[in-house]
């Protein structure tokens, strides 16, 4: 069948729609030849490519524009290839894309947009094969395909974590990878898109842009040295000195960026990207610009699609900046809206209790009571964030929800992590901020045990392994390593290693 037919057989398609699928399949030398290049000539027609692309709305049609992000109603908005990150309303609030929403009604019915993004996803056409961009529509309609600067992102594993589930008393515990992704963090959604869009506006002289950059905690550096160098287009990123893994720093390194270690915490080195990019043409990459929530939201919606546009129970997020809670809230309800799911999930922020802001005003029972802190260390370094930018869009989003937020100290999220793995996962710390808010969410009843539960992993084990080799070396700091693993060392005797087998494994 080749995986075309076998995939279609899986989804219960049937022998005879399989038939036909491979019928309408071209050969594929030529489909590499005609779909892989972004600067081939246009896409002659065949009958896979017309089903692929039947009822793309006409995207003159749609429209998105830069709106304020205030709750008390401010009206100003911007175009897109304007080079702005806040209103210029009192308030200074932070912008949010928004599209034509009627527009979008009208182009399709739901059961036209889900089956146009099913046909889409995983394809060899360019752009649509992308995680992204086959939802183009939904995100940046008005951009020239050529200008799109993609590496194949999203389409992550969905993994159904059904042992470790059964550890914590639940029956529908799912992971979503979005780790497995081309720099091994979630952040290559988002960047995707603010890059594609930086690449549209220098190429059609609608801005004049010198360079990218950005303050990081190493994933947002890696995922914009990588599509800026695929762009090339000049990147620059501040990172605080000391407080990221190698891995993290060797990325935007290799990938050619200017790299910029600063004496501060990544608060620090957020204030100083904003004062430099108001005084030279650098655009900032940061999450305050609302163009990244435009991809990180197609991770939801992609969640939807492998359940067969049947929404979760819950959506868990581990959150430092906050960006991400929003951007998943909103691609969960913009499905709703548009009527291709019947209900949005219950978002849950998971925070480290080292930087754990929103938490802390959880606690009072009233989220306007958030004050920014000082982070403290965290093994889940890429969410050591005290004073998050997105703070107000996270609120948003889990009044919207019915959300709730949790936290999990140093010890619970390097115990979980350790049992997770133990299962054949290999995550990052900040999935076990998610895994550890569950569990604590399950043992307080507010999660049932039938619940369908989706836990973000926003990055690859393989980034934090530094963590890993010191929980089982039994040397971090706050952390009693119940479930280190240490390799035995023996001389070279078959009765040495059988002795030492037989100390672990019952014979």
């Amino acid at each position: 069948l080749g995986w075309l037919g076998c995939l279609a057989f899986a989804r219960g398609e049937g022998m005879e729609r399989v038939a036909r699928r491979l019928a309408c399949r071209p050969p594929r030398a030529a489909c590499r030849a005609r779909l892989y290049s972004r600067n081939a000539p246009a896409i002659s027609s065949t009958p896979r490519i017309d089903l692929a692309m039947q009822h793309t709305p006409d995207p003159s049609t749609l429209s998105a524009q830069f709106t304020c992000f205030n709750p008390e109603g401010c009206s100003r908005s911007y175009p897109l290839s304007q080079v702005v990150y806040r209103c210029d309303c009192e308030k200074k609030s932070l912008l949010d894309v928004t599209h034509d929403m009627d527009a979008l009604r009208a182009a399709n019915t739901p059961e036209e947009w889900r089956a146009l993004f099913d046909r889409r996803a995983g394809s060899t056409m360019w752009p649509y094969g992308s995680g992204v961009w086959s939802k183009k529509e939904w995100i940046l309609p008005h951009i020239a395909d050529e200008n799109i600067v993609s590496m194949f992102e999203g389409n992550s594993n969905l993994f159904w974590a059904e042992r470790f589930g059964e550890s914590l008393d639940l029956s529908d515990l799912w992971i979503k990878q979005c780790g497995q992704s081309h720099t091994a963090s979630f952040k290559d959604l988002g960047m995707t898109v603010l890059v594609s869009q930086v690449n549209h506006m220098r190429k059609t002289g609608q801005a004049k842009i010198a360079a990218v950059g950005c303050a990081s905690t190493g994933d947002t550096s890696a995922a914009l040295a990588a599509y800026c160098a695929a762009a090339d287009i000049p990147c620059i990123v501040i990172l605080p000195r000391g407080k990221i893994t190698t891995a993290q720093l060797l990325q935007p390194i290799a990938n050619g960026a200017i790299v910029l270690n600063i004496d501060t915490d990544f608060d620090g080195c957020m204030k100083l990207i904003q004062e430099v990019v108001s005084e030279v043409p650098i655009y900032l990459a940061n999450s305050l610009n609302s163009l990244r929530i435009e991809g990180q939201k197609t991770a939801a919606i992609e969640i939807l699609q492998q359940f067969d546009w049947q929404g979760p129970d819950w959506c868990v997020v581990p959150s430092g900046n906050l960006g991400n809670i929003y951007a998943f809230w909103k691609g969960f309800n913009m499905a709703y809206e548009l009527g291709l799911v019947d209900r949005v999930p219950r978002m849950v922020v998971a925070q480290a209790h080292n930087a754990n802001p929103l938490y802390r005003a959880w606690k009072t029972g009233d989220l306007s009571n958030f004050h920014g802190i000082k982070a403290e260390t965290t093994v889940a370094s890429a969410i050591q964030i005290g004073d998050p930018v997105s703070i107000n869009r996270a609120i948003h989003a889990l009044h919207a929800s019915n959300g709730v937020v949790e936290e999990a100290n140093e010890d619970e999220i390097m115990d979980i992590s350790a049992r997770a793995d133990m299962t054949g996962m290999f995550t990052c710390p900040h999935t076990g901020v998610g895994l550890a808010a569950v569990e604590k969410l399950r043992k307080q009843g507010t999660i049932a045990r039938d619940d369908r539960v989706i836990v973000i992993s926003t990055a690859h084990g393989l980034k934090f392994t530094s963590s890993k080799v010191a929980y089982h070396e039994s040397t971090l700091k706050d952390v009693v390593s119940r479930y280190a693993n240490q390799p035995i060392n023996l001389p070279e005797k078959s009765s040495a290693l059988i002795d030492a087998l037989r100390s672990r494994i019952p014979m």
